[in-house]
């Protein structure tokens, strides 16, 4: 485990991560991710850089607007957080790598792709197409030997989820069938651990929510994708190893 190099990535992703709150608040909207620059949604005044530094600039605000006072979700500083601690264990798990940097960019578009399905029940087309044809083709560069691995757990997870959808449409929605391509080709046949874990995890929460709620619970809308991000996550660092142990089973 490369500790050093996680912890020299460490700020540059917190900067993506502040990206990527641009990203989930604009692409569902199809606004410019370039103009006009960062401001408060609420008084709409500009943000100075110096009020847009990850985390520090949350903490020092106390997650309100300077301006107006407006309070700042949480949300910022979670995706912040969250996408610097994922891409640095990705180069601590994987090294300096061209893996690493596949493994980056794919925790990074779980991460904006978790935020925008919280807020919005959404999996924006215009992220996860172009994520996952980016994803495929560096690893058919990377590792020509496995194409047909990535490019069959693509096209089986996301087939597997589309049956479900056909199956019961109020359980989940056709970005989450799309994501499901992302997730095949990024982690190959771990993705089958991917969907497992995410699919336990959404059973939790709904079993919770049927404890706490009762019957009204049934009416509660829970986005899944969150759910298929966190498998991925444990597909991504330990899938190869759950799979590998849960065949030796047999």
């Amino acid at each position: 485990m490369d500790v050093a190099l996680a912890a020299l990535v460490f700020a540059p992703a917190l900067a993506i991560g502040s990206f990527l709150n641009v990203v989930a608040a604009r692409v569902p909207a199809r606004q410019s991710l370039v103009h006009p620059g960062s401001r408060c949604v609420s008084c709409e005044e500009p943000i100075a850089w110096y009020d847009n530094v990850p985390i520090v600039s949350f903490l020092a605000l106390r997650g309100r607007c300077r301006h107006c006072g407006a309070r700042i979700g949480v949300r910022y500083l979670l995706v912040e957080v969250g996408t610097a601690l994922l891409v640095a264990a990705c180069f601590a798990r994987f090294g300096l790598s061209g893996r690493a940097f596949v493994a980056a960019f794919f925790v990074a578009c779980l991460v904006v792709l978790s935020a925008i399905d919280v807020e919005r029940k959404l999996l924006p087309d215009r992220i996860v197409l172009p994520a996952t044809a980016i994803v495929l083709a560096a690893q058919l560069a990377l590792f020509p030997d496995r194409a047909v691995e990535w490019v069959g757990a693509a096209a089986g997870a996301s087939g597997f989820l589309f049956v479900a959808v056909l199956a019961y449409p109020r359980g989940m929605g056709m970005g989450d069938v799309k994501l499901a391509l992302l997730m095949g080709a990024a982690l190959g046949k771990a993705v089958a651990v991917a969907m497992m874990a995410g699919m336990l995890s959404a059973l939790v929460v709904a079993i919770f929510l049927l404890a706490r709620d009762g019957a009204a619970a049934r009416k509660t809308a829970i986005p899944f994708g969150p759910f298929l991000a966190l498998g991925s996550v444990v597909a991504l660092f330990a899938g190869e190893r759950i799979l590998s142990g849960y065949l030796d089973l047999f």
